[in-house]
C-alpha cells in the first residue's frame, strides 16, 4: 500500500461546511513520536546558509511585515491551514452532494467527510508539489486519496469524482472569503456601535470644520463620528448583498466528468437502493443544476447560474466589497491621525504601556492603530484592481489569471479583516477632547463664521457689497491679529446696519451649526440592514 502523507495523532469529524473559528483555527497536531518522513523535495539550502537558524522558508510570512493583520481573526481564517481545509471541506462537501443524489456511495461519502481534515496532510508538501502542477489541488487529490485509503481503501475511489482543480479551489475560496466576511462585518459593526456612542455623546461638541485642511465653518465632532460610522454601515451592506457561490464546471465548464460519473456510479440512490450500473435519479438535462444547488446546500454557498471558470464577476465583486471596506475604514482612520496631531490634539488613540513607542524618541507615543488601518485603506484597492482584471480571462480557463487571483485576495481579505479589528479597538478606546476642540476654534477668532455674517447682511448691503465688507474684513483681522469682531465693530459701513448684541451672536461658532444635530440624529437612526 502507498504510504498516506504523515498523519497526526487522529482524524476529527467536520460539521458540513465547518467554519474555522478566529479563537480555535486550524492547525496542524504536534508531531507523532516516530520519527517523520524527510521533508519532500526540499528547496536546495541556499550557499553560506550555517544550519545555526531555522531554514529560511521556515516561518514564512508570519506578518513581520504586515502589522496590521498580524495576530488577528482573519489572518488566522486566511492562513494556508484554513485554505486548506476549506480544500478539504469542499471535496467532503461535493462527495455528500452526490451521495446526495444517489450518484456516490453514502458509505463513501461519510468517510471522506470524516478524513478531511487538514492536520492529515504535510502543509510544505503540498506547496512544493504545487510548483510541479502550477496549482494546489493536483497534490492534494493525491495526497488526500491516499488519507481516504488509510481509512477504507473502497471509499477512496470516490474522492474528487469528476471534478477538476479549479472547481475545488475556486469553491473552497469562497468558503474562505464567507467564513472572513463574516468576522470582518462583526468587526465592522463592533467599530459602528463604538462611533454611535461618541456621535450620540457628542452630538453637539462644536469643532471647527476643515475643508483643503484649512478651518471652514463650525461643525460637531457627533456629525463627523456619524459620518464615519455611515461608511461602515455601507460596507456591511455590501458584503450583506454579495453572492459567493460554489464552483460545479468540470474540465471545460461543460461538467461533462460529472455527468458521465453520475451515469456509470449510480450504485447508491437516496433511498437506499442498489441501482447497479444504471444512471442514477435524475437524467443528464437536470442533473447538473440539482448537483450544484446540492453542493451549495452542503457549503452554505449559492448555487451559480453558470460555471464560472472564466467568469470571474463572484472574484471582482468580492474585491470591490473589500476595498469600499478598507476605504471607509480608512476615512476613521485618517481623520484621527489629522485630529492626533500635536498641534491639533483633539482625539488621542487608547494608549496601554508600550504602544506608539517611538525607537528614538522617548517623549513618542505615535497613533499606531489608525496609522496601520491606513494602511490597509491604502493598499486593498489595488489588489481589487488586480482582481477585476481577472474578468479578462481567456478561454475556458486562463492561464496564470486565475492563479494571479489567489494571493491578491488573500492579501485583500486579511488586510480588510485586519483593518477593522484594529479599527474595531480603535473606536472603542478613542479620547475626544472638547475643550481643546473649542480652543481650536479660537485659532482663527470669529472668522469660520463668515459665510453666516455675509448671509445675514446680503439683504441690507446687498450680496456683493456683504461679501466684499467681509472678505476685507477677514484679510485685516488675518494680517493684523485683531480680533474679527473688532474689526467689525469699526467698520464704519456697518454703523446702523447691526448692532452689538445681534453681532456677538452672529460671531459664536456654536451658533452656526446648521443641521448638524438633527442630522446626526437621523443618522444614529440607521441599522445595518437600512440605507
Amino acid at each position: 500500500m502507498t504510504a498516506p502523507l504523515p498523519l497526526a495523532e487522529a482524524p476529527r469529524p467536520l460539521a458540513h461546511a465547518a467554519t474555522p473559528g478566529p479563537d480555535a483555527p486550524p492547525a496542524p497536531a504536534p508531531a507523532p513520536a516516530s520519527a517523520a518522513p524527510a521533508r519532500a523535495t526540499a528547496p536546495t539550502t541556499p550557499a553560506g546558509w550555517s544550519g545555526a537558524h531555522p531554514e529560511p522558508w521556515e516561518g514564512t510570512d508570519a506578518g513581520l511585515l504586515s502589522p496590521v493583520r498580524a495576530g488577528t481573526p482573519a489572518e488566522a481564517a486566511t492562513s494556508d491551514t484554513a485554505w486548506l481545509q476549506a480544500m478539504l471541506d469542499a471535496e467532503a462537501a461535493l462527495a455528500r452532494a452526490q451521495a446526495r443524489l444517489g450518484t456516490l456511495p453514502h458509505r463513501a461519502a461519510q468517510v471522506i467527510t470524516a478524513a478531511a481534515d487538514a492536520r492529515r496532510l504535510d502543509l510544505r508538501a503540498l506547496a512544493l508539489a504545487a510548483r510541479e502542477t502550477a496549482n494546489p489541488v493536483v497534490g492534494l487529490v493525491a495526497a488526500f486519496t491516499r488519507v481516504v485509503a488509510e481509512d477504507d481503501p473502497a471509499a477512496a475511489e470516490y474522492v474528487h469524482r469528476g471534478s477538476t482543480s479549479q472547481d475545488v479551489l475556486d469553491t473552497a475560496t469562497m468558503l474562505v472569503a464567507a467564513r472572513t466576511l463574516k468576522l470582518l462585518r462583526a468587526d465592522l459593526l463592533r467599530t459602528a456601535g463604538s462611533l454611535a456612542d461618541l456621535a450620540a455623546e457628542h452630538r453637539d461638541t462644536v469643532q471647527a470644520g476643515r475643508t483643503l485642511a484649512l478651518h471652514a465653518v463650525p461643525t460637531t465632532f457627533g456629525l463627523k463620528a456619524a459620518g464615519w460610522r455611515h461608511l461602515l454601515l455601507d460596507a456591511v451592506q455590501r458584503i450583506d448583498r454579495l453572492r459567493l457561490p460554489v464552483s460545479l464546471g468540470g474540465a471545460a465548464g461543460t461538467l461533462a466528468g460529472y455527468l458521465e460519473y453520475a451515469r456509470i456510479d449510480g450504485t447508491d440512490r437516496a433511498d437506499g437502493t442498489d441501482a447497479g450500473h444504471a444512471p442514477a435519479g435524475p437524467g443528464p438535462d437536470d442533473y447538473d443544476a440539482q448537483l450544484a444547488a446540492a453542493f451549495a446546500g452542503e457549503t452554505g454557498l449559492c448555487a451559480p447560474a453558470l460555471p464560472w471558470h472564466a467568469l470571474r464577476t463572484p472574484v471582482a465583486d468580492l474585491g470591490a466589497v473589500l476595498a469600499h471596506a478598507a476605504g471607509a475604514l480608512g476615512k476613521f482612520a485618517v481623520d484621527v491621525l489629522a485630529l492626533a496631531r500635536t498641534e491639533t490634539a483633539e482625539v488621542a488613540e487608547p494608549g496601554p504601556a508600550g504602544r506608539g513607542a517611538s525607537s528614538a524618541m522617548p517623549h513618542k507615543r505615535n497613533p499606531v492603530l489608525a496609522t496601520l488601518v491606513r494602511s490597509a485603506a491604502l493598499m486593498v484597492p489595488a489588489l481589487a484592481a488586480t482582481l477585476a482584471q481577472a474578468l479578462v480571462s481567456e478561454d475556458e480557463r486562463s492561464a496564470g489569471v486565475w492563479h494571479s487571483e489567489w494571493h491578491t485576495l488573500r492579501e485583500a481579505l486579511r488586510l480588510t479583516g485586519g483593518a477593522a479589528h484594529t479599527a474595531a479597538e480603535l473606536a472603542a478606546g478613542l479620547t475626544v477632547d472638547a475643550d481643546r476642540m473649542r480652543a481650536n476654534l479660537g485659532l482663527t477668532g470669529s472668522l469660520l463664521v463668515t459665510e453666516r455674517i455675509a448671509a445675514v447682511l446680503a439683504p441690507r448691503l446687498g450680496k456683493a457689497a456683504a461679501r466684499q465688507l467681509l472678505t476685507e474684513a477677514s484679510a485685516t483681522a488675518h494680517s493684523t491679529g485683531t480680533p474679527l469682531s473688532d474689526v467689525l465693530a469699526a467698520d464704519s459701513r456697518l454703523h446702523g446696519v447691526i448692532g452689538p448684541e445681534e453681532l456677538r451672536d452672529l460671531l459664536e461658532p456654536a451658533h452656526y451649526t446648521g443641521a448638524a444635530g438633527p442630522l446626526t440624529d437621523r443618522a444614529l437612526k440607521r441599522g445595518a440592514s437600512t440605507s
